[in-house]
């Protein structure tokens, strides 16, 4: 679209569909290499041919919070495109619906050693390899759960919470070299959100100013001007992608 990107190199977690896949799909339009990263080795096939194929992304498969994996990623990276400029953490999960009085502990650790410590990994590994001497930037994928109460997800919104404030931390200690955002999505449809609003979409978008639920690519464009030099004065903020829902009192 615009070669904004040309000659950098951007991993993205939990990108072989959803949101990630979105986010990969536009910074590869804008010029970027891509590594993607799922558990799935057959979906990142898929996804890197989405992308253009093996001269424009590269696919690892792995758990997002297995160190392993990280190294190996970030080693591949490297190797095959010679840098990590950008580092987009969009890999959560969520395997519960429900409220928090019944929460299953070993689900609630899973949820958090997910979405809190794989990211604060991520980030300490890239760092460590490349952008500690040579800059870059970061983008934390969030979730509007965590700025209000998200009946049946709450401890899901909990972590997020956590990565919205190490968005800041981060940002606070990573300066000026490596610029850290976050962007906080409310409902996106995806795989990942159907409980949100399957067999209810119509009722859903009506709370919606824009009357309407998010898409991926909503979500892509606005971390890939996250990571531009367009937001070069821009650290530590986590930015609300919502369609207007927090601005209305019944809202999802």
């Amino acid at each position: 679209m615009t070669g904004r990107f040309a000659g950098r190199t951007a991993i993205v977690t939990g990108a072989s569909r959803g949101i990630g896949l979105a986010v990969a799909a536009r910074l590869a339009a804008d010029g970027a290499k891509v590594v993607v990263t799922a558990r799935r080795k057959d979906a990142l096939d898929e996804a890197v041919e989405r992308l253009g194929g093996a001269g424009h992304a590269l696919g690892v498969a792995g758990k997002a919070d297995d160190p392993g994996h990280q190294d190996d990623a970030i080693r591949r990276a490297i190797r095959s495109f010679g840098s990590v400029d950008f580092l987009v953490n969009s890999a959560g999960v969520n395997p519960v619906y429900g409220p928090m009085t019944e929460l299953d502990l070993g689900a609630a650790r899973k949820i958090f050693e997910v979405n809190c410590l794989a990211a604060l990994s991520w980030v300490q590994k890239v760092h460590r390899a490349w952008m500690g001497d040579h800059g870059g930037a970061i983008v934390n994928v969030s979730s509007l759960s965590a700025v209000r109460s998200a009946p049946g997800i709450g401890f899901y919104g909990a972590t997020k919470a956590m990565l919205n404030s190490m968005t800041e931390q981060l940002a606070a200690e990573l300066g000026p070299g490596i610029r850290v955002n976050g962007v906080a999505p409310a409902v996106v449809k995806t795989r990942f959100a159907t409980a949100l609003y399957e067999g209810r979409e119509d009722e859903a978008r009506r709370a919606y100013p824009l009357r309407r639920l998010g898409e991926p690519d909503d979500i892509g464009g606005v971390v890939a001007f996250l990571l531009s030099a367009d937001a070069a004065w821009m650290t530590g903020r986590t930015v609300v992608v919502d369609g207007g829902v927090s601005l209305t009192a019944g809202g999802e």
